[in-house]
């Protein structure tokens, strides 16, 4: 999924956080039912905590003012039916402060928390705030850690997987060779995978796990050709990215014998980036879904407008946020359930709305590589069907 997110860590590292944040309950993290939050009254201007890893290591620092320019944006732009003021808590990057830094928030009077950036900061604030009933907004895409006060802005292996999978299905490619990791990450992709295929009627004709090692991309990638043959399957979906073994399998795949022209190449993950990644033979013709990219390319060019430079890639997550905000302030509320009740909003990269659960639902796009480039075959849709519940 995205990097520079923490995308789904061992369990105990978010008890690490948990036991290390000031304040220790037995509030349950995910899967608990949204929570009411505060009573901001109608027409009052909302507060927002925006914890950041201001002086945080790595890109860290970078990432987190893209993430604050992205939300004064979005504060600007919703002036004329919210009034939305932005504080910024400096996180440093770590869960405990994280943790403190929010109970300040809130004693200073914060309706709605947005931020923290990973997951196991995300966790302990939404302990560290949970008798007071206000939402954390958290960065990250780990679905671990919904429910109850936190909700997740990431873009989640779930929301990819019912895309991809019901698009296949759809186009007649619905018999599908699932590969992944044998690591945490994959695994949880793995689960969205098979879950999206019940859900759209695909079949998931064979599982090929794999050590996450340039040696156990190698040693795989027989099995799977081998499972394809075998199960007359007429797709392959890769869980890796860029950064891991896609290019790996990109090459081998090809070499020993799939015939990615008979076969669909699909995947879980950008493969436009880096775009050296679309050059890839093995990858051509393959698909993959993107955010809309027309909604994406109009916040970019106000981005840069207002700022004198590009959002990070990740920057529009703060945007979204506020935009979250706006849409229920006018409610006069702004607990978790409220932000959910909001329903559809337009956010930086397309339409997205929260779920019941504490997770997210944003319209994708569906592209193809042709010829080395990103051809979008099925535009991300400007309204999302169903109950989202």
């Amino acid at each position: 999924m995205v990097s520079g997110f923490s995308i789904l860590r061992n369990p105990a590292r978010i008890l690490i956080a948990l036991l290390l944040s000031l304040v220790l309950t037995a509030c349950q993290i995910g899967g608990g039912p949204i929570g009411l939050g505060t009573s901001p009254r109608v027409g009052q201007t909302v507060q927002v905590a925006m914890l950041l890893p201001m002086s945080g290591s790595g890109g860290d620092a970078l990432l987190s003012r893209s993430l604050e320019n992205a939300a004064r944006l979005a504060a600007a732009d919703v002036a004329a039916n919210a009034t939305i003021e932005i504080t910024v808590y400096d996180t440093a990057g770590n869960a405990a402060t994280a943790a403190t830094r929010a109970q300040e928030a809130v004693s200073a009077g914060a309706d709605v928390i947005v931020g923290p950036l990973r997951s196991d900061a995300a966790a302990a604030v939404g302990v560290a705030v949970a008798n007071s009933n206000v939402a954390v907004l958290s960065f990250s895409n780990n679905t671990e850690i919904a429910g109850g006060n936190v909700l997740v802005l990431g873009y989640t292996f779930a929301n990819t997987a019912n895309r991809i999978v019901g698009y296949s299905a759809r186009q007649g490619r619905g018999n599908i060779v699932l590969v992944h990791a044998s690591n945490l990450a994959g695994e949880v992709a793995r689960d969205a995978v098979r879950t999206a295929a019940t859900r759209s009627g695909a079949t998931i004709s064979a599982t090929i796990p794999y050590e996450f090692s340039q040696v156990g991309v190698v040693n795989v990638v027989p099995q799977v050709t081998s499972a394809v043959g075998d199960n007359g399957a007429n797709a392959v979906l890769l869980t890796s990215d860029s950064a891991g073994a896609l290019p790996l399998f990109a090459q081998l795949l090809p070499e020993n014998g799939l015939n990615t022209s008979s076969v669909q190449m699909m995947g879980l993950t950008r493969w436009d980036i880096p775009p050296a990644t679309l050059e890839f033979s093995g990858l051509q013709g393959g698909w993959f879904t993107l955010p809309d990219p027309s909604a994406t390319g109009a916040f970019n060019s106000r981005y840069a407008a207002a700022n004198g430079d590009a959002p990070h890639s990740l920057g529009g997550l703060g945007y979204d946020a506020i935009r979250a905000i706006a849409a229920a302030a006018p409610s006069g509320r702004m607990g978790a359930a409220d932000l959910v009740a909001a329903g559809q909003i337009d956010g930086a990269s397309g339409v997205f709305r929260f779920l019941n659960d504490g997770t997210i639902e944003r319209a994708l796009a569906v592209a193809e590589i042709v010829n080395q480039q990103v051809s979008v075959i099925d535009p991300a849709p400007r309204r999302l069907g169903g109950a989202g519940l």
